[in-house]
């Protein structure tokens, strides 16, 4: 029985060379293409951040593991966003993050840096309060106060990006907020009155 004739050419040799010439094209991909930059990290230990709170820089020590919430309330005295459930479920710990609301017990403290942050502190010039504040007051929309805040910067969010909201419109961008005392149809009504021109 004869042999094969040779071909000058085999599986064998084929492989070795693909894989030679992947090696080689690697390399030179990886020469040309500069590594990307890594992400900001940050050891054990506390840090200290500088955070855009109601147009002012503040300056405030935190644990990487601090949220913004405990951040606002303990390390700026700013109290008015509430740590209820602690969760993210209620909405009382709701702060403006870039104009948009966020519950502040679920975000790290160190993820708000340069960011721009309004807290329901903001919602006054001096003595006198926000219109959307004063209809709050005028539509009973309060009851016990425990959700208050963060309803206040949910309704003034929606007013922002709204301007006269529709009832399902504010519905929808409430329905992260949690009123115990089934408040929503006054809070609505103080959106609506404020929407209108009222309270001023």
């Amino acid at each position: 029985m004869s042999n094969p004739p040779d071909r000058g050419f085999s599986r064998r040799s084929f492989l070795k060379g693909s894989a030679a010439a992947s090696v080689a094209t690697t390399g030179l991909g990886a020469a040309a293409t500069a590594a990307p930059a890594g992400p900001i990290t940050f050891g054990p230990g506390t840090h200290e951040l500088a955070l855009l709170v109601n147009g002012k820089e503040r300056k405030v020590t935190v644990e990487t593991r601090t949220t913004l919430l405990d951040a606002l309330r303990d390390g700026l005295d700013l109290t008015g966003a509430k740590k209820i459930c602690d969760r993210g479920a209620c909405g009382g710990c709701t702060v403006l993050m870039n104009g948009e609301p966020i519950t502040s017990c679920l975000t790290l403290a160190l993820d708000a840096q340069g960011q721009a942050l309004q807290t329901v502190e903001s919602l006054a010039d001096g003595d006198t309060p926000h219109p959307l504040v004063q209809n709050f007051v005028a539509c009973d929309a309060m009851q016990c106060g425990f959700c208050t805040p963060g309803m206040v910067m949910s309704s003034y969010a929606c007013l922002q990006r709204r301007g006269k909201p529709t009832e399902a419109q504010m519905r929808h961008d409430l329905s992260g907020n949690l009123c115990r005392c089934g408040t929503y149809g006054r809070v609505m009504e103080a959106i609506a009155r404020t929407a209108a021109g009222g309270g001023k």
